[in-house]
């Protein structure tokens, strides 16, 4: 009796706080009514659920959302299913299954955990058809586990119980999408081959030959592709998906993605442009969406790729004329992390990278984010180690230290990514005190490391490249053959990076081979904006003319 009290109060809670996310935010404006939310055009899905006609429009309009990993739209659509069908098993399912990011880096906290458990045991006792106890056991075997510091143990059991629904009924496309989604979120790091990812593109791939359309499908085949082997193969899904839900803001933002992979930066900035101008239309609970923030720093990346810097130091400014509040989330914090970051370290201004101040800006819960703030100390400590402050450089090294111990208990990923970081900023350092060699073995530890991991979808890129942190030292010893094999091996990751298309093009022409520099320096004239004033540019385009 105590046990169902306390699932039908928290059954309660989730129901009306998804349906107060439909009715108004909390910054006292009310936003339009769900039904009109992120437009009319989201993409063809088919209802596995039997719902009274009157909430099946809101029903497609909630798992078209979920697909698009809107989960707030989605919650807020479901909600309304509850609400207009209080007998529907879907919208308990729905609200449940929104709690659940399998991509991303937030595990619902404690509150949400129970409130999706709740939701899910909730769909049960309503589920009236085979197909739908199945779909409520799928759900129901994420939160079996527990809410665990990490996701593993969840995502294992959500993939299992995917994998049972789409064996069952083979014929179900959402069940299919729903298991590619779960299969891939469980792929190793450590495996080069990309099998689950592979695996889960192909069952996508069955369900876009029947439904060309199908929000989930192009999502997640964008998502399984997204490494630089793979990228080429959903370029036309890339270039598709935002037309399928032209005002959801991570559907616009997506194609990103491959374009960032392939290095098709005008691509990119056109589809992030669009992203956060559509997703300031849709604040979170009256907070500034994390889709717009995300956005932003794929923007500040794709101009500085461009050569566009007056452009990138425009979105930084749009970045700091915020005034906030902000949805937490990793993708917001990274941002407001990685833009200044990011403007500082391309282009070498070791001294404003020095002076970046953490935590910024201080309205933001960065408590919730010490991954990320880890990005400011990176960038300090290298800005110091390249303009000769020791000092402030050791006391980076001692933050980043500190970063990744707090870190290693909740994310092996992410203490990965601040051990890369501190350990090149170690390098750098010890190349400052002059010793050079103890430098290089140092850098080329931490370029293997980075070799050995895969760039997270929070980020378009690593903040500076290990190996092209490795190939600048290299050249700045004058070892040039070296410092290109390396520019080389950024390239093959971050393909079209233009400091790795000047380095190339510079330790090339300096080794003396011309035909090599010309290679180089043709991609970089073909890549940069041809307006663009930086100065690598018209060194490039001066040599190619002295050919």
């Amino acid at each position: 009796m105590k046990r169902s009290f306390t699932w039908g109060l928290l059954i309660l809670v989730g129901i009306l706080s998804a349906t107060a996310l439909a009715h108004e935010d909390r910054s006292g404006v009310t936003p339009p009514d769900p039904a009109n939310v992120y437009g009319e055009k989201l993409g063809t899905v088919i209802l596995p659920f039997s719902c009274s006609k009157a909430s099946n429009d809101q029903a497609k309009r909630g798992l078209a959302l979920l697909h698009h990993m809107t989960y707030e739209g989605a919650r807020a659509a479901f909600a309304a299913v509850s609400e207009a069908d209080p007998d529907c098993a879907m919208g308990y399912w729905g609200q449940a299954m929104t709690y659940i990011h399998p991509l991303w880096s937030d595990l619902p906290g404690e509150a949400d955990f129970e409130t999706g458990k709740a939701l899910a045991a909730e769909a049960g006792t309503r589920a009236k058809s085979e197909q739908e106890r199945a779909y409520v056991a799928a759900v129901e075997a994420y939160y079996a586990q527990g809410r665990n510091r990490t996701e593993a143990e969840n995502l294992t059991g959500f993939a299992e119980g995917w994998r049972k629904v789409h064996e069952q009924f083979p014929d179900d496309p959402e069940a299919a999408c729903f298991y590619a989604l779960a299969h891939m979120a469980t792929a190793s790091p450590a495996d080069k081959n990309y099998t689950k990812q592979k695996q889960s593109a192909q069952i996508v791939k069955r369900v876009l030959e029947r439904i060309p359309d199908h929000p989930g499908a192009h999502h997640y085949t964008i998502h399984a592709m997204d490494y630089p082997p793979l990228a080429s193969e959903a370029l036309a899904l890339a270039r598709s998906y935002g037309g399928i839900a032209p005002e959801v803001p991570h559907a616009l933002h997506m194609p990103a993605h491959i374009f960032t992979r392939l290095g098709l930066w005008q691509e990119s900035i056109t589809m992030n442009r669009r992203s956060a101008d559509a997703a300031l239309k849709h604040p979170a609970e009256g907070k500034i969406s994390l889709h717009y923030l995300h956005a932003l720093d794929y923007l500040a990346y794709a101009y500085l790729q461009r050569g566009e810097d007056a452009k990138a130091k425009a979105i930084l400014d749009e970045l700091t004329a915020l005034k906030g509040p902000y949805q937490p989330h990793a993708a917001s914090a990274y941002t407001f992390a990685a833009v200044p970051a990011r403007i500082a370290l391309e282009r070498q201004q070791w001294a404003t990278a020095a002076a970046l101040e953490a935590q910024t800006p201080s309205s933001y819960p960065w408590e919730t984010n010490p991954a990320m703030e880890a990005i400011t100390y990176f960038a300090r400590g290298l800005g110091a180690a390249r303009s000769g402050d020791k000092e402030k450089a050791r006391n980076a090294i001692d933050k980043l230290a500190a970063l990744e111990s707090r870190v290693a208990g909740t994310s092996a990923y992410w203490a990965k990514q601040i051990e890369i970081q501190r350990v090149s900023v170690e390098a750098w350092l010890a190349y400052l005190g002059g010793g050079k060699e103890e430098a290089l073995n140092t850098m080329r530890k931490a370029a293997t490391m980075e070799a050995a991991t895969e760039k997270h979808p929070v980020t378009p890129g690593e903040v500076l490249p290990a190996h092209e942190l490795l190939a600048d030292m290299l050249f700045d010893m004058g070892r040039y053959r070296e410092a290109h094999t390396n520019y080389q091996s950024a390239l093959e990751r971050s393909p079209n990076r233009l400091k790795s298309l000047y380095g190339a093009g510079r330790s090339a022409e300096l080794a003396g081979d011309k035909a090599l520099a010309a290679l180089h320096y043709g991609k970089l004239v073909e890549v940069a904006a041809a307006d663009s004033e930086l100065t690598q540019l018209q060194q490039a385009k001066a040599f190619l003319g002295g050919k």
